[in-house]
């Protein structure tokens, strides 16, 4: 018998004061069985830092010619693409040809730091790509908001992000490793 995804229900209040969006979102996150919680709630914090009424999740690790997070335009054309981890570089090739902004969530330090190192020059000629890194301490902390049912609400500004469930806070620096022209 194959295993199901588990649902995560998230009510999220987001603030992003550089963009002026201001935004009340219910969310339902499926952690695919493959999925770790930490991956999971990368996924959400991507949506949360470029939260819009149009982001939308995908199927994600079931599907691998979608990303995990997009924007569709009204003519179903892709906005932003979303990714996590450390895809190869036709994967990130692919999504820069098919959107018009990609952003890639890297995380894992030992791996992504190497990651980086072998692509920081072939990556650099993507002019729509951002790549974003999270160390595992911030991954660590940030896990810990996770729960089947949340209310978190999310400040962004002038690259941090602030969340908080109620009881903990959490603020987060991303690492900027590229940064779209």
């Amino acid at each position: 018998m194959a295993l199901k995804a588990t649902i995560y229900k998230a009510a999220v209040n987001v603030a992003d004061l550089d963009r002026n969006q201001f935004l009340d979102a219910s969310l339902t996150l499926a952690r695919h069985p493959s999925e770790t919680e930490e991956r999971m709630m990368l996924r959400l914090l991507a949506w949360i830092m470029y939260a819009d009424d149009r982001l939308q999740f995908t199927r994600g690790l079931s599907a691998d010619d979608e990303p995990e997070v997009w924007l569709l335009n009204d003519h179903l054309g892709i906005d932003l693409w979303i990714e996590l981890g450390l895809p190869e570089e036709r994967r990130i090739k692919k999504a820069c040809s098919r959107s018009k902004q990609v952003a890639l969530f890297t995380y894992n330090s030992r791996a992504a730091e190497i990651w980086w190192q072998q692509n920081q020059s072939a990556l650099a000629g993507f002019k729509n790509l951002s790549i974003w890194y999270f160390d595992d301490t911030q991954l660590s902390q940030l896990t810990a908001f996770a729960a089947r049912n949340m209310s978190l609400q999310a400040t962004l500004q002038e690259g941090t992000l602030w969340l908080s469930d109620g009881q903990n806070n959490l603020e987060i620096v991303p690492t900027s490793w590229q940064q779209s022209k």
